[in-house]
């Protein structure tokens, strides 16, 4: 009996320690860096533990909520809106958020995600209803900009950082698509025309520059060339001259040796009128019709006519 007895109260104490151990471990707990756990006391508020490790006191307190204060994305369906030109559009929205007050993220609203998802809805439809559809399709920035402030504002009392909002997508209807794609490629090819009317204006201009570049240099060889010519002209008229001065000098020089051979050989002055006469004769026979005799000639020729009469025989 004694034996039994301790046996029973051996597996009651390990039980207990067990139980003990097994409660100690429920209320030793770890957070995490990237959590905020939300603790409760009998059903009201009591703390928010942040990362590290915590006590719980067992039964009377428990883990209300444990929430993320990493960025979190949202990609919510897309949004039908009216732009203020009454055209239907669908925008397809992402919002990245960040939880910044856990007790106010718990506390604040019962749905936050399906909070942030109607705020976004409203919020878009009041910007996009005060914009026409080419300024809804260029404005991307100020859109996400006037969307981030505006629900910043609405869910700061709901602990949460609205960081950024994105419109990921604007789908007009069909019919706005297929003019959007006509104007699109109507500008394509205006662009198109006024590249290549570019290339043909500057091909223009490049054959014009060739052109006057190559007038430039005809104008140029041609003046060379009549350079060339009138430089040859004048070389060749000094050298005909002074042909013509070195047969004159020659000339002259001959007739001086001439001259002085005659006087070398002891001509005297009847002579040289007799030489004068037969040249006056060959002169006489060309072409001339006018004939001028020096004065000594004259008198020598009436000389030899007065002698040819007086030795003429008489009858």
């Amino acid at each position: 009996m004694m034996y039994g007895t301790d046996l029973t109260g051996i597996l009651v104490v390990i039980i207990a320690a067990l139980i003990v151990i097994y409660a100690i471990s429920r209320c030793i707990r770890m957070v995490e860096q990237t959590d905020a756990w939300i603790i409760e006391f009998l059903g009201t508020y009591r703390s928010t533990w942040k990362a590290g490790l915590h006590l719980k006191l067992p039964f009377v307190e428990k883990v209300a909520a444990k929430v993320s204060l990493k960025e979190n994305v949202v990609d919510f369906e897309p949004q039908t809106v009216i732009t203020r030109d009454n055209v239907t559009v669908k925008i397809d929205t992402v919002v990245f958020f960040q939880v910044t007050d856990a007790k106010r993220f718990c506390y604040g609203v019962s749905d936050p995600m399906a909070a942030i998802e109607n705020l976004t809805a409203t919020t878009l439809r009041n910007i996009i209803g005060d914009l026409e559809l080419d300024q809804t399709l260029t404005s991307r920035e100020s859109i996400n900009s006037r969307m981030s402030i505006a629900l910043d504002d609405a869910t700061d009392a709901w602990g949460i950082k609205i960081n950024r909002v994105e419109l990921k997508d604007i789908e007009p209807p069909q019919a706005i698509r297929a003019s959007m794609e006509k104007q699109m490629k109507a500008e394509r090819e205006r662009r198109e025309a006024i590249l290549q009317a570019e290339g043909e204006k500057q091909s223009a201009i490049l054959v014009a520059e060739g052109e006057k570049q190559s007038a430039v240099l005809r104008a140029e060889a041609s003046k060379q060339a009549q350079i060339l010519a009138a430089e040859a002209e004048k070389e060749a008229a000094i050298l005909r001259a002074q042909g013509e001065a070195q047969a004159i000098l020659a000339v002259q020089k001959a007739t001086a040796e001439g001259i002085e051979m005659v006087k070398a050989a002891g001509a005297d002055q009847a002579v040289l009128t007799l030489k004068s006469l037969e040249a006056l004769a060959q002169v006489a026979d060309g072409q001339a019709t006018k004939i001028i005799i020096p004065s000594e000639i004259q008198g020598l020729a009436g000389l030899a006519t007065t002698a040819g009469e007086l030795f003429q025989p008489t009858k």
